[in-house]
């Protein structure tokens, strides 16, 4: 059997450490908010899928596949890749070394850390250690949370939206330690993907903020005003309050910070949004000036621009910043939310934003919600024919992860609800289920499943590995019946 990645057993632990809310980046922070006309927070974002393709199927990243089979497609850049998931430890610290302020904020998949432990590269994980425990690193590089199998919310069965995020929580802790996930406050969605259904858009806010999420990075296209109105230049540029309302009326709300539109990874390999922040002004937010903020995530690692040409444009932005001596820096998003806050900037004051669609819904559904009233309007909408959609929506319109995936939506669907059937009522009973090897491993193909790339490439090699993990799955919860039956039994 493979061995378990560590993803459960530790949820009280962590959501008390999470649930405390002092203020955690201001105190490292060398920026003076009054002396910044703007600044720009750029994120990576890596990931290797988990697949069933080692020896006798065993579970392996695909980064290792990768390297076992370089004569296929593109794996002759497994090294390269590994290369750029280690690299910031080398950039950061020369950089500040040449009189630099870098900053830089990471997004791994709990996939991806899993698997530079499988493949027992020391190298990186070394280097991700330093990244996240040197207390010099602290000031210029953030970590943000993620699913822990990069899975896209919209299409994530609800129950396991939590699942997901408390996940990748365990693994960074198991990984890192505790004071090290205490400093993750900001979360990146996989594929920059928002609900707008109103009941997952309404569970997915929950749990960030259940789990100790403070903000939110979104689409700028992913979402609206409350009158059904894109973003303006401006807006784009501030921080936002992203509020959900469900189906029953209750609302629940999370800061938001706005990735400008496009996704092509040359908006950060050749660091565009440094020198988009430096053309920008501060602006009002009511009656207080506040530097604006540029926003932007791209793949760490896929792609000629990214595997080549970003280290080169990241010392030349900041050694830019350094010269000019012009009040745009180089600022993570913690640190400002952090720093508009001691200021007196909370988020009260922040503009309120809705995800897409949802304008349209509510003048659907009128005055009283209720789930019926959603049902209908939603179904109203549909039906219209003129673009209305409750996929959600991210970082490209032109794909779909529902559309011609029924062979693995279904049985995703099919596993979590058999996971939660099984195992609920046990963990509700004794919390002390999520720390046994039934649970994990039933829990690990459940996640496994969500994981996007098994829709992302098409029909094929990849929705086969969906079908393995969806039959290995079911064995092991028909496994975890038939043993709670005896034990209830007795």
């Amino acid at each position: 059997m493979t061995a378990l990645p560590p993803i459960a057993g530790r949820e009280a632990e962590l959501q008390t450490l999470m649930r405390q809310d002092a203020p955690i980046w201001r105190a490292h922070s060398n920026l003076a908010l009054d002396r910044i006309r703007s600044g720009f927070a750029c994120a990576l974002h890596m990931h290797q899928p988990t697949i069933p393709a080692g020896g006798n199927g065993a579970l392996i990243s695909h980064l290792q596949y990768m390297f076992e089979h370089q004569g296929e497609g593109d794996n002759h850049n497994a090294e390269p890749f590994a290369q750029c998931y280690r690299r910031l430890a080398d950039l950061i610290p020369q950089l500040i070394s040449d009189g630099c302020n870098p900053r830089i904020m990471l997004d791994y998949s709990g996939n991806l850390l899993w698997g530079v432990e499988q493949m027992g590269r020391t190298d990186i994980t070394a280097s991700l250690r330093h990244l996240a425990c040197d207390p010099v690193m602290q000031r210029h590089v953030e970590w943000l949370g993620t699913f822990w199998s990069h899975a896209v919310a919209p299409s994530t069965p609800i129950p396991d939206l939590k699942l997901q995020i408390s996940a990748w929580q365990h693994q960074f802790a198991a990984l890192f330690g505790t004071e090290a996930l205490q400093r993750v406050r900001g979360f990146s969605p996989p594929e920059m993907h928002l609900p707008n259904h109103p009941d997952t858009l309404y569970e997915f806010i929950s749990a960030l903020k259940d789990c100790g999420y403070r903000w939110l990075l979104v689409q700028e296209h992913s979402v609206e005003t409350l009158s059904g109105e894109p973003l303006s230049q401006s807006q784009k540029y501030l921080p936002n309050q992203l509020t959900a309302r469900n189906s029953s009326g209750d609302i629940v709300s999370i800061t938001a910070l706005i990735k400008t539109q496009g996704s092509d990874t040359k908006l950060v390999g050749q660091m565009q949004p440094c020198y988009e922040a430096l053309g920008l002004q501060r602006q009002q937010l009511g009656d207080i000036s506040i530097p604006s903020l540029v926003s932007q995530i791209a793949d760490g690692e896929n792609g000629g621009v990214m595997m080549n040409e970003f280290p080169s444009a990241f010392q030349q932005a900041n050694q830019r910043i350094r010269d000019d001596g012009n009040d745009c820096v180089a600022i993570n998003g913690s640190e400002y939310l952090e720093l508009l806050d001691a200021a007196g900037v909370g988020s009260d004051r922040f503009p309120v934003i809705q995800a897409v669609q949802q304008q349209r819904v509510w003048a659907a559904v009128g005055e009283t919600a209720t789930p019926e009233a959603v049902q209908t309007a939603i179904a109203s909408l549909q039906a219209a024919g003129d673009g209305f959609s409750m996929e959600g929506a991210s970082w490209t319109n032109n794909l779909s992860w529902v559309q011609g995936y029924d062979n693995v939506l279904e049985p995703m669907n099919q596993l979590s609800a058999r996971f939660h059937q099984t195992f609920d009522q046990q963990v509700s009973a004794d919390p002390a289920v999520t720390g046994t090897p039934a649970y994990q491993e039933a829990l690990l193909h459940l996640l496994l499943l969500e994981t996007s790339c098994f829709r992302y490439w098409g029909q094929g090699t990849w929705t086969d590995y969906a079908r393995t993990i969806h039959q290995r799955g079911e064995a092991l919860l028909t496994g975890s019946t038939h043993q709670a039956t005896r034990l209830m039994d007795r």
